[in-house]
């Protein structure tokens, strides 16, 4: 079995091109190969933790290292000039805020808060709290976002689909009708949990795990959500009493059949669908006219104020018009002796808490990204989690439920031409005022009115046009959508969210399980190589068989069928092919798409090694990454291949490999 020649059988430095020798003459290829096995160790677990922890808290300033050294004292003030700023971002552009800003800002603010009122009422009736509930939501959690958060567009408050979540979930374990105090302090509870959990997933950059649910998960997430959301409304617009707490389609529609035709009151229909049809074309006409994208904004308190006056004045309430009664103004109160974290719901309220943590995170960060992109910005996904959680942890301590960004506030906010997150500080200040002086004013408000404005928001929620985006693009993802809305559509906000992260999980095992391997060859006239299947006219060297791992990561899943394929792709007894390769000498490994591997990818390696020496071959690796090269060194693995076969680049294993076969010239390589 021919060896690997050592640094003396380099070609000579005529067949090379003039900066390639001079590289290869200055740095033998012994010393490039102790650049790879000499490397540092990978930094420590603890260490990645740390580092996590402090670049989501410090403020990161490039420029200290250009500075003059500091004394301790100055350092630490230093220190701790950078953590207040890292975690109030307030603190750093509030000394450039400028008069002209919050002339926009006031603006922006004010219209907000007249989307925001209605709508949070609506949502707290649909989480099955009292109105006061949704209006709380509405003046803490925006508060220390504008203090925590780096969007400047983003509305942050109650939204439709954690409401829905909230009252799905709790109302299985805690009937809202029967204990309403009880049910009460379930939410505060998962909200509390909800905030920590966001929290933590920012402190720690965790941040993947909110990624579990794909962008086409969301869409048919969003989507079946919508339509359960809709189709619950049926309960205010029809001026029903009982309902079914279930939020499938076909308890809905059950339930909403078969009050019909024992008691429903039309004059709740006709002033809920009036109204909605006033919404939808304000909402067209804002949609056509940019300029006019106050309607569609100021709508919702326009059709609150006219149908209270209109309940108001002619008694409708004493002829089945359902109405909102009394709402409990003044400031938020204190909610935290309230909280529940010790019992037999804990785990529960723990589980729930998770799940709105991941979909209220999923929600806000899409929906910052997207204006941010827009103003030419970039937000800090870690950050943005941890004044997430610490807005909801605050607001789970002063009757507030689980807040979030909503698209719909936010693309009135960033129409109305907001500046910074002070617009936030307008509109939470406005819906306090609200709280303290006017909340008496809405006794006669119909709860139809409360239907149709969620109605009304709903058509944003339901994407078809990216759904089918998602079919002409990947039919994987596609699943991943469809699974997700028919589970939410027929079985329950949970199974949809189960089904979305099970097929998005098994698109991942896919993928993983079975990854690809290329066969490369030489474009010509270059030293790139690449997959001859997707460029024909690479060129295979003769005698030297390439081939790159397609995978992140070898691990126990694959490791084994990575082995195997390449094993069958060197062995196949395709007679043609191998002659016009000759006959194989050498088996280059290209590891450059392996981040990371665990003992059973080691020990696959070692078979694999055994496997091609047993036949003749010699085994050569290039590219070998970071954590890869460590643990290879830690299980002795190179010492068995031979550490003169560790090779920094493809180029460099070929033309070694090129002078150890006996059937290629160098000039061929």
């Amino acid at each position: 079995m021919a060896s690997l020649p050592d640094t003396d059988s380099l070609k000579s430095e005529a067949e090379l091109p003039p900066q390639t020798s001079f590289e290869i003459t200055s740095h033998p290829q012994a010393e490039r190969a102790e650049w790879v096995l000499h490397s540092p160790d990978p930094p420590s677990l603890w260490h990645d933790l740390l580092v996590s922890v402090r670049g989501t808290l410090l403020l990161n300033n490039s420029n200290d290292k250009k500075k003059s050294p500091l004394t301790d004292k100055q350092a630490l003030c230093r220190a701790a000039a950078s953590l207040f700023q890292g975690l109030f971002p307030i603190l750093r552009w509030g000394r450039t805020y400028r008069l002209s800003k919050f002339k926009s800002d006031l603006m922006a603010g004010l219209t907000l808060a007249s989307l925001c009122i209605p709508q949070s009422i609506g949502y707290a009736n649909l989480a099955k709290l009292d109105p006061q509930y949704g209006l709380y939501t509405s003046v803490v959690p925006p508060l220390v976002y504008a203090l925590m958060g780096s969007s400047r567009e983003i509305a942050i408050g109650p939204v439709a689909v954690v409401s829905l979540l909230l009252s799905s979930m709790i109302q299985k374990i805690q009937d809202p009708s029967t204990d309403p105090g009880a049910y009460r302090r379930f939410v505060f509870t998962a909200t509390l949990f909800a905030g920590t959990f966001q929290a933590i997933f920012g402190l720690f950059r965790l941040g993947f795990l909110v990624d579990f649910l794909s962008h086409a998960a969301i869409v048919g997430f969003m989507a079946g959500a919508a339509i359960i959301i809709g189709l619950q409304q049926l309960k205010g617009l029809l001026g029903i009493s009982h309902f079914t707490t279930k939020t499938d389609v076909v308890s809905v529609l059950e339930s909403a059949f078969r009050s019909i035709r024992h008691q429903w009151y039309p004059l709740n229909f006709v002033l809920g669908c009036s109204f909605l049809i006033f919404l939808l074309f304000a909402r067209f006409i804002g949609r056509k006219n940019k300029k006019l994208f106050w309607l569609p904004a100021i709508a919702p308190l326009v059709s609150v104020v006219l149908s209270t006056l209109i309940v108001f004045l002619t008694s409708a309430d004493k002829h089945g018009v359902k109405v909102v009664k009394h709402i409990k103004g003044g400031l938020n109160p204190i909610s935290a002796h309230q909280l529940q974290l010790a019992g037999p719901h804990v785990g529960q309220s723990a589980k729930i808490g998770l799940i709105c943590a991941v979909v209220a995170l999923t929600e806000a960060i899409a929906v910052g990204r997207s204006f941010a992109s827009i103003k030419g910005y970039q937000i800090d996904g870690n950050k943005e989690m941890v004044a997430m959680g610490f807005m909801n942890v605050a607001g789970s301590l002063t009757s507030c439920y689980v807040a979030t960004g909503s698209f719909s506030r936010t693309a009135v906010n960033f129409s109305a031409g907001c500046q910074t997150v002070v617009s936030n500080i307008v509109m939470a200040v406005t819906v306090l005022i609200s709280l303290l002086l006017f909340t008496k004013l809405l006794y006669y408000t119909p709860i139809a009115i409360l239907a149709s404005i969620i109605l009304s928001a709903l058509p944003g929620l339901i994407d078809v046009n990216e759904a089918l985006r998602i079919w002409r693009v990947d039919k994987l993802d596609f699943l991943a959508c469809i699974g997700a809305f028919l589970g939410v559509l027929f079985g329950s906000v949970e199974i949809g969210l189960l089904a979305a992260v099970a097929i998005s999980f098994g698109n991942i095992i896919l993928l993983s399980i079975r990854p690809g391997t290329e066969l490369l060859g030489r474009l010509p006239g270059t030293d790139v190589f690449c997959d001859i299947r997707q460029y024909p006219m690479a060129i295979e060297t003769p005698g030297v068989f390439l081939i790159r791992i397609n995978s992140g990561l070898m691990c126990f899943a694959n490791a084994n069928f990575i082995r195997e394929r390449i094993m069958r792709s060197v062995t196949e007894e395709d007679d043609a092919k191998r002659t016009e390769r000759r006959k194989i000498q050498v088996v280059v490994l290209d590891m450059s798409n392996v981040m990371n591997i665990d003992t059973s990818g080691i020990a696959a390696l070692e078979e694999l090694h055994k496997m091609l020496v047993s036949v003749g071959l010699e085994v050569a690796m290039a590219n070998i990454r970071w954590q890869v090269i460590h643990k290879l060194k830690v299980a002795n693995f190179l010492d068995r291949i031979g550490k003169e076969r560790v090779f920094l680049s493809v180029r460099e294993a070929v033309e070694y490999s090129c002078l150890c076969s006996k059937f290629t010239s160098p000039n061929n390589c």
